[in-house]
């Protein structure tokens, strides 16, 4: 066939016109794919199927143009049409006017994304990135914590860099092994553009580690490396992961920076492995004791295969201030944070763990909040990208009293910790405190999802309803839904035991404490023997003998706790009620004053109310109404911690609560609850 007159050929048959007409359709179908199956969360999977059968079907458009017409008739073979009755002149402008208003779709479609980019574009950092939990190929699978404690530490190297935005650790871990065919909606809920995955293996005395870094808008790999080290020379290889990924991302480092990325923690690697053991202990988000125990174990073992393991003191100072401030606020707890502290800072000065460290001991045992505030501005300097600092601050601004900057600060946490049910916690408490139980509600409705497996959470937000319509149907729901055998420190039991006493069920509290394995709740900061429920029980059903007996055996641990720790005003309080249970009124009231002594608005916006609450139950339970109810009008009318069941003031626990029942009659107390 002679080649021009091949050429001609395609012309006629209107080819040209058909792959041109094809190709920008094809095009344009492509980029709605790419921007619109993201927000409608369809897989990424299906863009590049769109994109294979798009180019699976050029040639068959081709070979269709070549071999057909269109005919008034129909499509004929163009063999079968006699050349005057073609009217492939008359198709041809129409194919010519199809493809000039594709192209014109396609440039309006540019001109859009260009000068009218999506808001949640916009507002991703291109030099975002989450690191994703690593898959665990140990042949162990104990060493799943190994595997965690390496993803842990790269993400904190990579939060040491001020040009980048890290998603914290709490936020990452639910997509463990989620992120197949689901990059695009992780990071869509994270914020990112970026993210990283990878695996360990770890055995005979080797670390491999295989990493890949991802464009999640388009499921494009950046970079992608395999590590295969002898432990010992893997104590380093967060920081230069850290500083490879880092530069992939374009991300600019200062010559500080640098040096704290590829530091290494430790050169010791059994001190290391202690550390990643104790890390995923201290990160459980619930927060209990005997979590913390483990963790302030693991911490002092890895210190003592390296004392000079700076890193090791800080977390273990953290973890110490965190048993100080819910459990044991003993002066010796005190010395041992500080010492942990100030060693790591000695250590390394510009340790930003060592600086959040020591704004947590000025926070949680001076109350020095402005010490605490210089020393978390040194911790952010060096962890910029790390959401406890921030969430530290907020609490700090919540115990001056200053509410709006708790919400922002939470809020600018949240951001960098989208995922963080304790974050989001801290919000749902300040809306309770203000009293916007609507608010309250939907950010708790939040933290259940965020955090599912947690009974302290779905109680929490139960609690909401009983404050703002006194029903106790929430409550009920929640305790039903938690499995059996789940009950972190006795939590679930002293939920069932107030939900039985707030419908005056004295059998089902009885029973409650008795299913109870141990004879000691680790609650409201101290040590409380299962023998006071039982003697409350006993008081609220009129038995006074019964609670007298039992209050006399709980009676030691009230009174040995405020020796342990005097200058807590909640142990004092705590104290002071049981004294008004047993009918010692000077006692009560003593020890009532001491706690409001100890805890005044000036220091504490948060505990100041809560100890006038103990101080108001305590004059309602001795006598003394006139005295309470000035407390009372004040704790209804202010901000007021609503999350202790013992003396939360709220219309609707003044109305249901058995420790008022001694006063629900009077005339007084009855002109209060009428005004609400």
């Amino acid at each position: 066939m002679n080649p021009n007159s091949f050429f001609d050929e395609l012309r006629r048959r209107n080819v040209y016109r058909v792959a041109a007409a094809y190709a920008i359709v094809a095009w344009l179908i492509i980029q709605i794919a790419t921007q619109v199956f993201p927000v409608l969360e369809i897989p990424n999977w299906c863009v590049r199927l769109v994109i294979v059968l798009l180019a699976l079907g050029f040639p068959v458009a081709l070979i269709l143009a070549w071999a057909y017409e269109l005919t008034p008739e129909g499509i004929k073979r163009t063999e079968a049409v006699v050349a005057e009755k073609s009217i492939k002149r008359q198709t041809g402008p129409k194919l010519d006017f199809l493809i000039i208003a594709v192209l014109l779709c396609a440039v309006f479609f540019l001109v859009y994304q260009r000068f009218y980019p999506s808001e949640k574009a916009s507002d991703v950092p291109e030099k975002s990135i989450a690191v994703l939990p690593f898959e665990n190929f140990s042949d162990d699978k104990e060493n799943a914590f190994f595997a965690d404690g390496i993803q842990d530490d790269i993400l904190t190297s990579l939060a040491k860099i001020h040009d980048l935005k890290v998603i914290s650790r709490t936020s990452v871990m639910p997509y463990r092994g989620a992120a197949k065919n689901n990059l695009p909606q992780i990071a869509k809920a994270l914020g990112v553009v970026n993210v990283l995955e990878g695996s360990v293996r770890r055995g005979e005395g080797r670390v491999v580690v295989s990493v890949q870094l991802i464009d999640a808008r388009n499921d494009r790999h950046l970079w992608a490396k395999r590590y295969d080290r002898p432990l010992a020379d893997s104590l380093g290889l967060q920081g230069e992961l850290a500083s490879e990924i880092a530069s992939e991302l374009r991300a600019t480092l200062s010559p500080a920076e640098k040096d704290r990325v590829v530091t290494k923690p430790t050169e010791n690697p059994d001190a290391y492995v202690l550390y990643l053991k104790a890390r995923a202990y201290e990160s459980n988000p619930d927060r209990l004791f005997e979590d913390f125990k483990l963790a302030e174990r693991l911490y002092a073992e890895a210190i003592q295969h390296d004392p000079s393991f700076a890193l090791a003191h800080a977390r273990l100072s953290a973890t110490l201030a965190r048993i100080y401030h819910w459990f044991d606020p003993t002066d010796e707890r005190k010395a041992q944070i500080k010492k942990n502290a100030d060693k790591a800072i000695a250590l390394k000065p510009d340790l930003g763990e060592g600086h959040l460290a020591l704004g947590l001991y000025y926070y949680w045992t001076e109350a020095n909040y402005e010490k605490a505030l210089e020393q978390l501005r040194m911790a952010s300097a060096a962890l910029p990208n790390d959401s406890e600092i921030g969430y530290v601050a907020a609490a700090i601004r919540r115990r001056q009293g200053k509410w709006k900057d708790n919400l922002e600060l939470l809020k600018k946490s949240e951001t960098l910790d989208p995922g963080n049910a304790n974050v989001a916690s801290e919000i749902a408490f300040t809306f309770a405190f203000v009293h916007d139980w609507r608010q309250a509600a939907q950010m708790y409705d939040r933290v259940v999802v965020l955090a599912p497996d947690s009974a302290n959470f779905k109680i929490n937000r139960a609690y909401i309803d009983l404050y703002e319509s006194g029903k106790t149907e929430a409550l009920k729901t929640a305790l039903t839904k938690i499995p059996a055998g789940v009950d972190p420190s006795g939590l679930v039991t002293r939920a069932r035991w107030d939900l039985a006493m707030l419908e005056r069920d004295y059998p089902a509290a009885d029973r409650a404490m008795a299913a109870y394995p141990l004879d000691v709740f680790q609650s409201d900061g101290m040590p409380v023997p299962k023998s006071f429920f039982r003697g409350c029980t006993a008081l609220a059903r009129g038995d006074t003998g019964a609670a007298q007996t039992q209050f006399a055996t709980a009676l030691p641990a009230f009174e040995a706790a405020v020796r342990e720790a005097p200058t807590t005003g909640l142990r004092h309080a705590n104290l002071g009620l049981l004294y008004s249970f047993m009918g010692r009124k000077e006692d009560a009231i003593r020890e009532g004053r001491r706690a409001v002594e100890l805890e005044p608005a000036s220091r504490d916006a948060v505990n100041a109310p809560w100890m006038n609450g103990f101080l108001a139950m305590i004059y309602a339970r001795t006598g003394d109404l006139d005295l309470a109810l000035p407390l009372l009008e004040r704790g209804l009318a202010s901000p007021f911690p609503v999350d202790n069941t013992n003396c939360c003031i709220t219309y609707n626990d003044l109305r249901k609560r058995w420790q008022w029942d001694p006063v629900r009659n009077d005339p007084r107390f009855q002109k209060l609850l009428a005004e609400h």
